[in-house]
């Protein structure tokens, strides 16, 4: 009788097809498997096969001369719904296999099989190693055992060939969205260096804020580093590691201090976020704490589900009449026209957030609003 398919089919058949192992050429390190199985087993037959959904694939096989085999003639398809080890010492007197047309072939029939599954971590199976016979036998303890142990290593070398593969795949990954960051600071180094030129800042200035810009690319590379598929990064390590290098850098009289939650987000919109903040504190530095005030300043991220507000404050001047003659004064209240504020314009266009200001006696604020669906919409 034909088996019913595995309860977790579409996830079973989604493993498998992950390893990309199906279709490929006949491989040394497989045959060698089967055929040790054989010998040790003194069976005529081992393969190591994979349970597709309409069919029966064998990596590797002794014995048969084929490479894969509708699934009503699969004895492993029955298998797979098993324990680990399945052994039929006479598979006409099995109900799983008695009208099975292989098994009931005059000359050749299977008449005896033992298999162990081949499981990744899930517990989905993807296939056996088995050993196959033309007449009813049973296999000894020291077989079983053996035949236990080959099995475990075909499947050690399908876990590596797809740790493998995926290693290169998030490197890859990785050095895409690192290499787009560098290229941003590279235009944010032009228009600097054009700024400069026309003498609109001063050299002090321009190695401040590209020293700020390295260091958020730092920090996404840190974060990149931590996730799990080289897009997606946990924004907290990522704002927690980018303070770290800002608090190194900032005078002993002003503070940073960071309030965030755990959320996860596209490097893209960490990128932004990060050149966002480094923008805001470079400009607090300079205009916000004049004549060696001591001061502070807080970022904090809010909301999980929903839109996330990033809110970066410091308690610098402001709008304070004790300040209005002061010489920086003017130079605060036009935090909303220079080039600060157009590089911070243009990271928050890019992730689709929307940016708002306010400035008080209390000091500055910046807030930055991610729309929830920007948050992890991945884009090139």
């Amino acid at each position: 009788m034909s088996a019913q398919p595995h309860p977790l089919q579409r996830q079973r058949i989604a493993t498998l097809h992950r390893y990309e192992i199906l279709d490929t050429p006949r491989e040394r390190d497989f045959d060698e498997i089967v055929e040790l199985a054989a010998k040790i087993c003194e069976t005529p037959i081992s393969v190591v096969n994979m349970i597709d959904e309409h069919r029966q694939w064998f990596k590797a096989e002794i014995g048969l001369g084929t490479r894969e085999t509708p699934l009503p003639t699969s004895i492993c398809s029955h298998v797979i719904l098993e324990s680990d080890f399945v052994e039929i010492p006479d598979t006409l007197q099995d109900p799983r296999t008695a009208e099975n047309e292989l098994c009931l072939a005059p000359e050749g029939g299977l008449r005896f099989y033992a298999g162990y599954l081949l499981k990744p971590q899930n517990g989905l199976p993807l296939g056996t190693l088995c050993v196959l016979d033309h007449k009813p036998r049973k296999l000894t303890d020291y077989q079983k055992e053996a035949l236990g142990i080959l099995a475990r290593r075909v499947m050690r070398e399908l876990d590596l060939r797809l740790a493998l593969r995926e290693h290169e795949i998030l490197r890859n990954e990785m050095d895409h969205r690192v290499k787009n960051s560098l290229q941003t600071v590279a235009s944010y180094v032009r228009v600097y260096t054009k700024q400069f030129k026309k003498g609109e800042i001063d050299a002090a200035t321009v190695l401040n804020s590209v020293a700020s810009k390295i260091e958020a690319v730092s920090a996404l590379h840190g974060a990149l580093h931590k996730s799990a598929d080289g897009k997606v990064v946990p924004l907290d390590d990522y704002l927690e590691d980018l303070v770290r290098y800002i608090r190194d850098s900032l005078p002993e009289r002003i503070s940073i201090d960071l309030q965030t939650l755990e959320a996860e987000v596209t490097s893209q919109v960490a990128g932004a976020v990060g050149i966002i903040v480094s923008e805001f504190v470079a400009n607090s530095v300079k205009h916000g704490f004049p004549d060696d005030r001591e001061g502070r300043i807080t970022i904090e991220v809010r909301g999980s589900g929903d839109d996330m507000v990033i809110r970066c404050a410091d308690n610098g001047i402001g709008e304070s009449d004790d300040w209005s003659g002061h010489k920086d004064a003017a130079d605060r209240q036009s935090r909303n026209s220079g080039l600060g504020t157009k590089i911070v314009e243009s990271a928050a266009s890019r992730i689709g957030a929307a940016i708002s200001r306010s400035s008080s006696s209390e000091g500055y604020v910046l807030e930055l609003t991610i729309p929830a669906h920007r948050r992890t919409a991945i884009s090139a």
